[in-house]
């Protein structure tokens, strides 16, 4: 009996040990993990409350309490801060009255408003955050790079901004905005975001490298001076109709007018 007995307690005294460890390591973790936590949030918690009692205020009407969406706004989860930098310091957010697309306007924020309004909504969910200077910057680029940028802008941005970026309409009564003045940061933004009808496009497809490359073209082809009729940069072949169309029909005016004046001299 002794024997079975101590045999027993010499079983179940692994599992009992396993547990007994399992518990110390999460006492452990417990006590370690949450410190490490609340001192990387330190800085940032006071911001993301003021963030949120701002949004309550002034957004949450659209985009629910706590950005979870409704029917007047999409969600915010997971769009991250950046998005929020873009829409609130271009002024289109909040949007005054619905339409087919928010305008860009003067903006009524401080600086500090939108960096709270940022910190809250990218407590909501992962996103891209606000960027860095050296993301996007286009300044000191060879020329070899500069090409690259205008040829990225050609095949993904001409068709809705045109070749000089200077805006396009879309169907549905939208529009690509003039890129003309736009800075480095907030053509970063609007293509990591996808605001409204713009697609998004991720570092997957367009690293920051790429981003900087077309910044850097934009920047450069817009301190260029316009030399003769510019006919809103709307490519070769719009440029060329227009050419084709005033010269070939001048000269038809021109045939018809000597045409009757010799009719009338006879």
């Amino acid at each position: 009996m002794r024997f079975l007995t101590a045999k027993r307690r010499h079983r179940a005294a692994r599992p009992a040990l396993l547990v007994l460890a399992l518990l110390l390591m999460g006492a452990l973790y417990a006590a370690v993990a949450p410190a490490a936590r609340v001192s990387a949030d330190t800085g940032n918690s006071q911001q993301v409350a003021e963030g949120k009692a701002l949004f309550q205020v002034t957004c949450s009407s659209c985009h629910g309490m706590n950005g979870e969406g409704t029917s007047q706004g999409p969600s915010l989860v997971g769009v991250g801060a950046a998005a929020a930098n873009f829409q609130v310091s271009t002024g289109r957010m909040p949007m005054a009255n619905p339409g087919a697309q928010a305008p860009r306007k003067q903006n009524t924020y401080t600086d500090e408003e939108i960096a709270a309004l940022a910190a809250f909504v990218a407590s909501l969910g992962p996103g891209p955050a606000i960027p860095t200077e050296d993301q996007y910057s286009g300044e000191g680029l060879s020329p070899d790079e500069l090409a690259k940028g205008g040829e990225l802008f050609r095949t993904n941005c001409s068709a809705c901004h045109n070749f000089e970026g200077a805006g396009g309409a879309l169907p549905n009564g939208k529009y690509a905005p003039s890129l003309v003045g736009v800075s480095g940061q907030r053509i970063w933004e609007a293509m990591r975001t996808g605001p409204q009808q713009m697609p998004v496009f991720s570092s997957g497809a367009l690293p920051d490298e790429d981003v900087r490359a077309i910044v850097g073209y934009l920047d450069t082809l817009h301190a260029q001076p316009s030399s003769g009729i510019a006919f809103g940069g709307l490519g070769p072949v719009a440029e060329g109709l227009f050419a084709w169309i005033i010269g070939i029909g001048g000269i038809c005016l021109i045939a018809v007018w000597i045409a009757a004046k010799g009719a009338r001299a006879r």
